[in-house]
């Protein structure tokens, strides 16, 4: 009797650990996902592809996102896309995007991301454009595939002029 419940014991260990294993190999593959995803963002923002863009936000009503410009917030894809699409128009020729120090956590549904991220280029009045921001991006796995359902962009403010401080630097 002994050795059978050492034996089970023993069985039950090692399944344990296989399925925590499992987990974790599960969960990096969820972030290596979300990495993949943010990737496919930046490539398409920078190349001004709206419909590139819009593939990373969940589609309908789902997508809540606040963004660095009025209103306070979007509600929809249909609300962000057109936001999307009158930043691009802000500027003349590409538009560069550094991610820095992103950090992502991710299970199998659901995950989070959030970063610091450089914008460069020139705005159509011939001003060069080069602002840190900080983001902070929800993620649902819907059918088999990763979108943002939650996106926030901003920026640091001077609580003592309300005006934002957009030439700091990490």
């Amino acid at each position: 009797m002994g050795g059978r419940l050492f034996i089970i014991c023993a069985a039950a260990l090692l399944a344990g650990g296989c399925f925590k294993d499992q987990r974790r190999d599960d969960t990096d593959k969820s972030a290596l996902e979300i990495r993949q995803l943010i990737d496919r963002w930046t490539k398409a923002f920078e190349a001004k592809d709206l419909d590139g863009v819009m593939a990373y936000y969940a589609p309908g009503d789902r997508l809540d996102s606040y963004d660095i410009v009025p209103p306070l917030q979007y509600k929809g894809a249909a609300a962000y896309r057109k936001d999307y699409a009158e930043f691009f128009k802000q500027f003349n020729g590409p538009i560069h995007v550094d991610e820095r120090d992103v950090d992502i956590e991710a299970d199998n549904n659901v995950a989070f991301a959030h970063g610091l991220e450089r914008l460069t280029g020139t705005s159509t009045d011939g001003k060069p454009v080069d602002t840190w921001l900080r983001w902070t991006s929800g993620y649902r796995k819907i059918g088999g595939r990763w979108y943002a359902l939650h996106d926030h962009v901003s920026v640091p403010v001077d609580l003592a002029t309300g005006k934002a401080l957009l030439d700091l630097k990490p």
